[in-house]
């Protein structure tokens, strides 16, 4: 146990500097399917010499991950287990344990959430069936008078529980390099001999992880746009003697204008087909004086974030205004905008509400 407590606290240590590598992407998380392939050995508590009481053992493991932290797996671990006397007195035999854990990815817990972090830190507790065949040499040494107050023979089925840590390297968004260190409890009859407390084994794994799809979405982030530049509106001409007033003639009311300017997804790009629409707000406002104009930019809510949304809005807007300042040298007095994000969706499909809307009147 002392070996299980300082790996995780040198893996506990290095969080922060796997926390460091800040992603520019954003991501989603994505519920997965994984398999687990290990190979190592186990060390089976005895009363012989520690190298005489390890075994080869191998383990397979198909699991969940249902959020960030929380994941659940099968298991199946085994291949053999030893005991033994003082004296150099050895024995093994064969066992087969399938299981449930429950994971609990520690790194994702104490630093965020980081589907490229290369690093992660992984605890878990579970338990199942220990299946034990195969003791036929511990009911040899029992002939020959070795006390073995447990004796079994046959095929024997005993629960068990355990807990274990896991270091997981990332190769791939597919592949993990995985590291297992995991404690086992079970009866004391699993090695044929009375101990008055449970008999323990302890397994140290080395394997892979073979994700069954990526475990997350990224959201493509647009390149930032340069900030539109405003021209300031020019000081007010000084009064002049206007001619003697014209004979008044009846006003001619004049409709007002709608324009809708639409975006690419993760775009604030004015496409070539949608300039014309401005042009006609352009000519719209030259035409008559007194009009002004409006400008709303929007985002559709079916992709992103707020806080994406509420940008991509924004630079909707200013791209439309900067083009009516700059490209058709429409006075900043005339001019008024206002962005919504994706909290206010102007049409019923989606991908329409890419769009910055202008009205002039």
């Amino acid at each position: 146990m002392k070996i299980l407590k300082t790996i995780l606290a040198v893996a506990l240590l290095s969080l922060t500097a796997t926390t460091a590598t800040a992603q520019e992407t954003e991501y989603q998380f994505k519920p997965h399917f994984y398999i687990d392939l290990q190979g190592g050995a186990q060390w089976t508590v005895g009363e012989t010499k520690f190298k005489d009481l390890i075994s080869p053992n191998i383990q397979g493991a198909i699991g969940y991950q249902f959020s960030k932290v929380i994941g659940a797996r099968l298991a199946v671990n085994g291949w053999q287990s030893k005991g033994g006397f003082p004296g150099n007195i050895k024995y093994k035999w064969k066992y087969i344990a399938p299981g449930i854990d429950i994971t609990f990815n520690l790194s994702n817990l104490i630093a965020g959430w980081n589907p490229k972090r290369f690093f992660n830190v992984s605890a878990f507790l579970g338990g199942g069936a220990n299946i034990g065949w195969g003791n036929q040499e511990m009911n040899d040494l029992a002939a020959r008078g070795y006390t073995a107050r447990y004796l079994w023979d046959g095929t024997k089925v005993r629960p068990y529980g355990r807990v274990g840590l896991q270091l997981g390297f990332r190769l791939s968004d597919y592949v993990n390099l995985l590291l297992e260190a995991n404690a086992n409890g079970l009866s004391d009859k699993y090695n044929s001999k009375y101990g008055n407390n449970m008999d323990k084994y302890f397994n140290a794994l080395a394997g892979l992880r073979i994700n069954l799809g990526k475990g997350y979405n990224a959201i493509e982030k647009p390149a930032p746009e340069p900030e539109p530049t405003y021209v300031e509106p020019t000081p007010a001409p000084k009064p002049v003697v206007e001619p003697a007033p014209a004979p008044k003639t009846e006003a001619v009311k004049v409709e007002p204008m709608r324009r809708e300017v639409f975006f690419l997804i993760n775009k604030t790009t004015i496409r070539e087909s949608e300039a014309a629409k401005i042009k006609d707000i352009a000519d719209y406002l030259k035409a008559n004086k007194n009009a002004k104009v409006n400008i709303v930019g929007y985002a559709d809510a079916g992709t992103g974030n707020d806080r994406i949304n509420d940008r991509l809005a924004q630079q909707r807007a200013d791209v439309v205004v900067k083009c009516l300042l700059e490209k058709f040298e429409i006075a900043a007095d005339r001019i008024s905008y206002d962005s919504k994000g994706a909290h206010v969706q102007p049409f019923t499909e989606n991908d329409k509400n890419r769009v910055t809307i202008m009205i002039a009147e």
